[in-house]
């Protein structure tokens, strides 16, 4: 998904290293998630440090596959996604 994959491209090597780490921490266990109700339902977010920044990963596990919507800091995260949510379906 192009918000997810523009934002690790903008990062440093070292931070996309982070990134991906997350990501295959998901892969690994699926059970570590947060899921989303409301606007955002079917969507699971995972949190984890990146430095001393605490980032999120928004995702959805479909068909045994992850689909990766958007990662990111805290701030303006959830508006952003929604957003993003709102356009896709369009």
């Amino acid at each position: 998904m192009p918000p997810f994959k523009k934002y690790v491209k903008k990062l440093p090597r070292h931070l996309q290293q982070v990134v991906l780490d997350a990501v295959e921490d998901v892969l690994a266990n699926t059970e570590i998630r947060e899921c989303k109700k409301g606007d955002l339902e079917g969507i699971h977010v995972y949190k984890f440090s990146m430095g001393r920044q605490l980032t999120l990963m928004a995702y959805r596990v479909e068909n045994d596959s992850l689909v990766l919507y958007q990662a990111g800091p805290h701030e303006n995260f959830y508006r952003d996604l929604k957003k993003y949510m709102k356009e896709a379906r369009r």
